[in-house]
């Protein structure tokens, strides 16, 4: 199993950038997201030239502003997959912290790569 961390910061408040993930259905942030649907615990991601991607929400702190889901149906066949989005204020600005669990090995670089994408993408919304 391979473990994805990213720490960024990103210029706005952490209630700002803790917004935006806490609504679990919002895709602007998304390369390539038309749309996200929730049912239920799980979110469902259309996306172009990728197909459908589920997520299961694990649990969203609202306190803690953190937010755990795992992917439970993708094109790429995951055996294993956790992640954790956690924001924090720091000096004025927030802290992103952003795991990831991945099996098998080799789609390392494909979660990693998607969760820069969503970063820039953050950073071009809320900077």
């Amino acid at each position: 199993m391979k473990k994805i961390r990213i720490e960024k910061q990103i210029k706005c408040s952490a209630d700002s950038l803790w917004e935006l993930f806490a609504d679990v259905t919002r895709s602007d942030w998304v390369p390539f997201a038309n749309e996200i649907v929730l049912e239920n615990d799980v979110r469902t991601f259309k996306m172009d030239g990728v197909g459908e991607i589920k997520e299961k929400i694990i649990e969203k702190d609202q306190a803690n502003k953190s937010l755990t889901y795992s992917v439970i149906k993708s094109p790429a066949p995951l055996s294993h997959h956790l992640a954790t989005v956690t924001v924090f204020e720091e000096n004025n600005f927030s802290k992103l912290v952003w795991t990831s669990e991945v099996e098998p090995d080799e789609f390392e670089k494909l979660i990693s790569d998607g969760m820069e994408s969503s970063i820039q993408m953050i950073k071009k919304i809320l900077e």
